[in-house]
């Protein structure tokens, strides 16, 4: 490791890109670099230091990324900058190839770049890649974000054995793995110790959580559920083959697992699924989402779904369509495919036009609306447990309670990252939030 006096003045920018996963991974990033000295740049202050975490789920994903690098270019122009993530692990040349980057780093180096920061001496010359096979990708390391007083990320799984036919994350972060729930359990309790209220449990594929060692996602959850001084944790996203009703049942009566489940659907066309290689078919959702309701009514769930992707004909969009108008979710997340090269999907023939893609997007949006706002109305005199967040909104402050519901009163600085039993009366008219 380098000497630490020699960063004691120097100011570091950070940029994140992508899934919840990148910014708890970027939150251990900075503390790493604060324990050398390094403090993180000020609003309008030029860094010495940019370190710039990337995604690589769509092709305007990368385009993105691309921008940002050159934006922290010019925003510090003298600035060593350090580019890693999705996007560095599955193109390092194409990366170290922007102007102004002088390290690339993997994904297995990701939460090392602490260790480089002795190459700030060698800035201007040609860019340093570091980056080891995905193959090679075996350790877990915790990582967890702080940037909010209230609502915290947790890393508690990576990597994806799942290889469906759309996605390139198992080449970027390679194969499933977790830490232990000892030291899950010892990362919430320092949490806690520092306030934090709400936890959300992140990673590529949680619900493989304990593959390589011994232990099950059910095992997690009832050992967190135990922690103390934290509010809740809420399961983010989770696959439904993964999602077992003895998961469900445990939270329906639990104490500390908030009744909110994120669900990738991806399609609600069989043919479709099977072209995705997905591992469970409609039915199985469709199981999956009555039994939350039957347990837990009061349930937010938020669905995931992919528009456009190649083989998705005409019919079976609205085979897809027709499936989603009567489930009984609360919100659909909704993606148009993006090619993305080396996957399986680019062997499949039937393309969709991109005004096609747009259309069938638009007509899901318009049902994630309707169903969001039966959703809201039926939270309307209910009582909430509402923790309060930063951010003002037009003389109004917003916090979220426990089924996910958000909810806005007159803004209090005081009242951020406070707790409030608060019972909604009416329905903004933007339909996104209650009063």
């Amino acid at each position: 490791m380098t000497d630490s006096t020699v960063f004691l003045d120097k100011i570091a920018a950070y940029y994140t890109l992508g899934c919840k996963l990148n910014f708890a991974e970027t939150s251990t990033i900075g503390r790493s670099l604060l324990a050398q000295g390094i403090r993180t740049a000020r609003q309008g202050e030029e860094a010495h230091i940019c370190v710039i975490n990337t995604c690589s789920v769509t092709e305007q994903a990368d385009r993105k990324c691309r921008s940002v690098i050159r934006k922290a270019h010019r925003e510090h122009p003298g600035a060593f900058i350090v580019v890693t993530g999705c996007y560095a692990q599955l193109d390092p040349e194409e990366v170290a190839a922007i102007e102004g980057v002088n390290l690339v780093l993997g994904a297995d180096e990701k939460l090392d770049v602490a260790r480089y920061l002795d190459l700030l001496e060698h800035q201007g010359q040609t860019p340093h890649v570091i980056r080891g096979k995905t193959k090679d990708i075996h350790t877990f390391r915790l990582s967890s974000s702080s940037d909010e007083r209230t609502r915290h990320f947790l890393k508690v799984q990576d990597g994806c054995d799942y290889h469906c036919t759309y996605c390139t994350i198992p080449k970027a972060r390679g194969r499933s793995r977790s830490g232990s729930i000892k030291e899950i359990v010892k990362e919430t309790e320092r949490i806690a110790s520092e306030g934090g209220l709400e936890i959300v449990l992140t990673g590529v594929n949680i619900g493989d959580f304990g593959r390589n060692t011994g232990e099950t996602f059910l095992d997690l959850v009832k050992a967190l559920d135990g922690v103390e001084g934290i509010e809740r944790f809420r399961i983010g996203s989770i696959e439904p083959n993964l999602l077992t009703e003895e998961i469900i049942d445990y939270c329906a009566s639990s104490r500390r697992i908030a009744p909110h489940f994120h669900i990738p659907l991806q399609s609600g066309s069989d043919d479709v699924l099977r072209l995705m290689r997905r591992r469970y078919d409609r039915a199985l959702f469709r199981s999956r989402v009555e039994h939350i309701r039957s347990v837990l009514p009061e349930a937010f769930i938020g669905v995931d779904v992919i528009v456009g992707t190649r083989g998705e004909r005409p019919e079976y969009f609205d085979d897809c369509y027709h499936f989603l108008e009567d489930l009984p979710f609360s919100q659909l997340h909704v993606f148009s495919y993006s090619e993305r090269e080396g996957t399986a999907a680019l062997q499949i023939q039937y393309t969709v036009a991109p005004a096609e893609k747009h259309k069938r997007s638009q007509r899901l949006m318009r049902l994630s609306e309707e169903h969001l706002r039966a959703f809201y109305s039926s939270q309307i005199g209910r009582e909430h447990t509402v923790i309060w967040e930063h951010g003002q909104y037009n003389g109004l402050m917003m916090g979220h309670s426990e089924n996910y519901t958000r909810i806005a009163q007159p803004y209090d600085a005081g009242a951020v990252g406070t707790i409030s039993r608060i019972t909604p009366t009416k329905m903004d008219v933007s339909g996104g939030f209650l009063l």
